[in-house]
């Protein structure tokens, strides 16, 4: 099986909301999230969604699974006190309803609504070639690597250069193993999953996206999305 984690458990304070997380926000009159699920909600390869979201937001998420008929969901769940821990609770949650033998998980921003078909296919064929798949952006412009004193320590090769987005996928029962010796280790506020599979010597293979295939983290994130959304929707951009 094919199994998508949305994870969605932060307040997002940078965004400046008034009255709700950014996750629930509102784009043409839906959720962001909810844009985001009906990506994975659509797609033929993908066979059951697990959302971790704030808990009190949880009766809210139900109401949206029923009324945009998101019925590849098979549980929501409480996000975590950190990033790692909400990914966390939704794997365990994948694993006691799917089963952990031969099944793949797709880690995804719940705020990252921009993906596309041949992403989450990529995804999935990446992780069955080489064991995982880590959607990254070619770098459009040079990084540099500053030290301490705030000089320039490093330039980077722009050709070798990404930026990491989303989805992350692995096999369910290998991540969940490398979770649970992160947490018995007392390592709870890795950044991604990416980089606790890298901390425990796993290897990551790249699947190439496109640079917008942004995470919605602050108003200009929201105004880039809203404004990419519509020229979708008038068939201005292929």
């Amino acid at each position: 099986m094919n199994i998508a984690i949305i994870f969605a458990g932060g307040t997002g304070k940078r965004m400046h909301s008034k009255d709700r997380p950014k996750q629930f926000l509102l784009v043409h009159g839906k959720p962001i999230i909810v844009h985001t699920i009906e990506v994975f909600q659509y797609h033929e390869e993908i066979d059951g969604i697990v959302v971790a979201c704030l808990e009190e937001w949880i009766p809210y998420m139900e109401e949206m699974k029923y009324r945009y008929r998101l019925d590849k969901i098979g549980k929501i769940v409480p996000g975590g006190l950190t990033g790692q821990m909400s990914i966390y609770n939704g794997v365990k949650a994948a694993a006691e309803l799917y089963g952990t033998e031969d099944n793949i998980v797709l880690i995804h921003d719940g705020v990252r609504p921009l993906i596309d078909q041949q992403i989450i296919h990529e995804n999935i064929a990446g992780v069955k070639e080489y064991g995982s798949a880590i959607t990254c952006a070619p770098a459009q412009e040079t990084f540099v690597i500053a030290d301490e004193c705030g000089d320039i320590a490093k330039v980077e090769e722009r050709r070798y250069s990404r930026l990491a987005k989303a989805p992350e996928s692995f096999w369910l029962k290998e991540l969940l193993e490398v979770e649970e010796q992160a947490i018995q280790d007392g390592h709870t506020e890795m950044i991604d999953s990416c980089t606790l599979m890298r901390a425990y010597g796993r290897t990551m293979h790249i699947v190439d996206c496109s640079y917008e295939n942004i995470k919605i983290t602050t108003p200009n994130d929201f105004y880039t999305f809203r404004a990419l959304y519509d020229a979708r929707e008038n068939q201005q951009l292929q």
